[in-house]
């Protein structure tokens, strides 16, 4: 058994999505398919990923040196210890052969892809479900039938009226959502507030509804912000500040009681530690949405949970970032608070399977070997055609 070959094709997201830091016109992701030599219904089996939105393409590092090295590497020293299968952690230690310390997102976001590739082609070659193979390894064998998805909405759109965002909030409680995430920073506090409150009145109360700055604010517009949220006592306060501003985060947690959250723009196990070390991260209270396929992939994911249950930290806390097929996965198969969903919005990368479906605020998981993204059927036609298939 062996990889064939490693393909990498960047992707324009196509997004007229705004959050209160950025844009998404100009946003690609890089897709890759790992071909291995095993066959199934006369072809191929592939693992395919993509660095889930948020990130720029990263193929240049992939091309230029993790592909080669594990293209290079002797195939038998890239299996697990039964030979049936590919090794994910082997194959993540290949690739960071002769990579220096720090810098994680210079690389974590293209070796991760691949990673998650690698794992979608072991779970294809093991015939099961990624989330069953995460479940056996990682969870003492726990395979749930269902995840918790919350969406993630209330972007600022061109034109965008308060009974806009009104209708698309009771859009996704009528798709069988029962939490909703909405944008924060992108207008002067006193209309963030009126679109809050508008919210409220369709969610019905704070514990259904999280709020996201993406990382906009300065100390005082944080510590205003901070203040002037917390009598709603809102499912969480997500990314108030610059994601590596501990000593700002820890002030935050001292002064705002209900929940807050960051995570999707960590990139390894020690920016992590760092947060929960000196970020002021309460364990019993706060959330933690590393996005896995952006900060090494699964088997460097596996590492960061044990990392933070030595430091108190329960599984149902975290909340990958993502809102695809791939933090579905990961969501179910390591047991996890659950999974974000972006129904209707980046274009063919967000949102699930073509028949998922969400009741009382949780998605049924599908029996699809592998990720799943054979169930998506335009993504998957970006996929089938990088392999060839």
């Amino acid at each position: 058994m062996r990889i064939v070959d490693i393909r990498e094709t960047a992707v324009p997201l196509k997004s007229k999505l705004a959050n209160s830091s950025f844009d998404f016109s100009e946003m690609t992701t890089s897709v890759v398919a790992v071909i291995t030599d095993v066959i199934r219904n006369g072809k191929p089996v592939c693992g395919f990923a993509f660095n889930s939105t948020g990130r720029y393409a990263c193929g240049a590092q992939m091309r230029a040196r993790f592909i080669p090295r594990i293209l290079a590497a002797p195939p038998d020293t890239l299996l697990d210890d039964s030979g049936a299968n590919l090794d994910p952690a082997k194959i993540l230690a290949v690739m960071m052969k002769r990579e220096k310390s720090g810098a994680h997102s210079e690389r974590s976001i293209a070796i991760g892809t691949i990673e998650v590739a690698i794992w979608d082609a072991v779970a294809k070659i093991a015939d099961k479900p990624l989330y069953a193979v995460l479940a056996e390894k990682f969870s003492g064998g726990r395979v749930p039938t269902e995840v918790f998805c919350y969406v993630g909405g209330g972007w600022y759109w061109p034109g965008q009226t308060i009974k806009d965002l009104q209708d698309e909030m009771r859009r996704h409680l009528d798709g069988g959502y029962t939490m909703v995430k909405m944008k924060v920073g992108g207008l002067p506090l006193d209309e963030d507030l009126r679109r809050l409150e508008a919210v409220l009145e369709v969610v019905g109360a704070g514990e259904h509804l999280a709020v996201d700055a993406n990382a906009k604010f300065t100390r005082d517009e944080a510590l205003r912000y901070a203040h002037a949220l917390a009598p709603f006592k809102l499912r969480w306060f997500e990314e108030p500040c610059d994601p590596l501003d501990y000593a700002l985060f820890s002030e935050l947690a001292s002064v705002y009681a209900p929940p807050l959250a960051t995570g999707e723009n960590l990139y390894s196990t020690q920016d992590v530690q760092n947060l929960v070390r000196f970020g002021g991260w309460r364990a019993q209270r706060d959330i933690i949405q590393v996005d896995p396929p952006q900060a090494y992939g699964i088997t460097a994911y596996a590492r960061m949970l044990d990392m933070l249950a030595h430091n108190g930290w329960q599984r149902t806390a975290l909340f990958p970032h993502g809102g695809n097929q791939m933090s579905l996965a990961i969501a179910a198969g390591f047991g996890l608070g659950g999974s974000e969903s972006y129904p209707g919005v980046f274009g063919d990368f967000g949102g699930f399977a073509d028949d998922a479906r969400v009741e009382n605020g949780a998605l049924s998981l599908s029996s699809r070997p592998g990720i799943g993204f054979e169930g998506q059927a335009a993504l998957y036609r970006i996929m089938r055609d990088l392999a060839g298939l």
